[in-house]
């Protein structure tokens, strides 16, 4: 399960670009109840999402021309500069190359052979989010690729990931561990193979929900709109992949009971 206890490969940061921060901040206010909080007058307009005070994910303005509405998964790193140069031997790409964010930490902006955007992040002072896995917060990750065990090498060679696979509706999925301790405690994400004609490759945040229904029309009703409509999975939970009014894709998940 994904906790805030992070280590090498877990996921350890979310954050959204949107053209206009405001109205999405505004959205997701009312869709999953965060509050934002702006960094400061010297971040770029740059804030967080918040929960009660614990911040759960952070939205940023488009900095990229031509650049789309997208959440970015990021992953922890001891050592930002050596995932970089590491990820372009395996066959990724640099996107921002490793730069300090303040105090806060380090990070650089990749994307793997098969073209998913994500990014790294070393700590500093902000170790990563301050909750997961509790409703309207970050549950799990999940990636879309043609190939996936051939990308799946590439993570491996980053952080030294695991993964089982296991049948699911129409495909084979793959349950992704970080490196060190018990396989399914440390689970955290999957893969699976693209589906669909024209979709591309890409990190899927799910977020924890206590109703996917009710989050979906909420979304609807917010000038988002559904790309999947909720589903139910067995031995999974019920499941939505929604949009904001911007097109950033993000998924919901009311997870199953536990036996």
């Amino acid at each position: 399960m994904l906790g805030t206890q992070f280590t090498k490969g877990s996921p350890n940061w979310i954050d959204l670009g949107s053209p206009d921060t405001a109205a999405a901040a505004a959205f997701y206010g009312a869709v999953l109840g965060w509050e934002f909080r702006s960094a400061g007058p010297d971040a770029g307009g740059y804030g967080f999402f918040q929960q009660d005070g614990a911040t759960v994910g952070a939205v940023g303005p488009l900095t990229e021309e031509g650049a789309r509405s997208a959440w970015t998964v990021y992953f922890q790193t001891p050592d930002a500069d050596a995932t970089q140069k590491t990820a372009e031997t395996a066959g990724g790409t640099v996107r921002v190359e490793a730069f300090d964010v303040m105090d806060a930490g380090r990070m650089a902006c990749l994307t793997d052979p098969a073209g998913a955007e994500f990014a790294v992040w070393q700590p500093g002072q902000v170790r990563g989010l301050e909750r997961t896995s509790s409703p309207n917060t970050l549950v799990w990750a999940e990636l879309h690729v043609p190939d996936p065990e051939s990308t799946l090498g590439f993570y491996r060679t980053l952080f030294g990931w695991r993964w089982a696979s296991m049948d699911a509706p129409g495909m084979t999925y793959r349950v992704i561990s970080t490196a060190e301790g018990d396989q399914q405690d440390t689970s955290f994400g999957g893969v699976a193979e693209l589906q669909g004609e024209g979709e591309r490759s890409r990190w899927i945040p799910y977020f924890a929900v206590e109703d996917a229904d009710a989050i979906s029309l909420a979304a609807q009703g917010n000038g988002g709109s559904v790309v999947l409509p909720a589903a139910d999975i067995p031995d999974v939970g019920r499941i939505a992949w929604l949009a904001d009014p911007f097109g950033a894709v993000f998924a919901v998940l009311k997870p199953a009971p536990m036996a």
